[in-house]
């Protein structure tokens, strides 16, 4: 019981502190940042109808240790200071843009950056390379 009593207090006294402590630095709170220029989004289903259809451009957002694990084929890797020179010219041409899964945000800012320059067919797959593979679609490594 003692020990139970004591452990109560250490947790009271630690919950209690913490309230000196500031989310996000202590500075004033502000607005979360709104995006104007979003991709639509699509399922790995999706993806896969663009992907058989062989005429989507498909780019891989990741980093160079995720990308030689394995990519979807043709993709272009995309993750260099010349990322400009990778696009198509045509700005209607269709693109999917992917990272390694729903946590990475990597290929929605690539998005967004390539959807700045007047693409209009941009598109982002949430479920990145790791969902890709586990779910037994095609890939292949460098």
């Amino acid at each position: 019981m003692k020990k139970l009593i004591t452990q109560f207090l250490m947790s009271l006294a630690m919950l209690l502190s913490a309230g000196t402590c500031f989310a996000g630095g202590g500075e004033e709170m502000s607005p979360v940042i709104q995006h104007d220029i979003n991709p639509k989004y699509v399922s790995l289903t999706e993806a896969e109808m663009l992907f058989n259809r062989g005429d989507v451009y498909f780019f891989d957002v990741n980093t160079l240790e995720i990308w030689a694990e394995g990519f979807i084929p043709g993709a272009v890797f995309f993750n260099v200071r010349t990322w400009k020179e990778l696009l198509p010219k045509n700005k209607d041409a269709e693109m999917v843009f992917y990272c390694a899964n729903r946590l990475c945000t990597a290929s929605v800012v690539a998005a967004r950056e390539v959807m700045k320059l007047g693409y209009t067919n941009v598109m982002q797959m949430p479920d990145g390379i790791y969902g890709w593979r586990m779910s037994g679609r095609p890939h292949e490594k460098p």
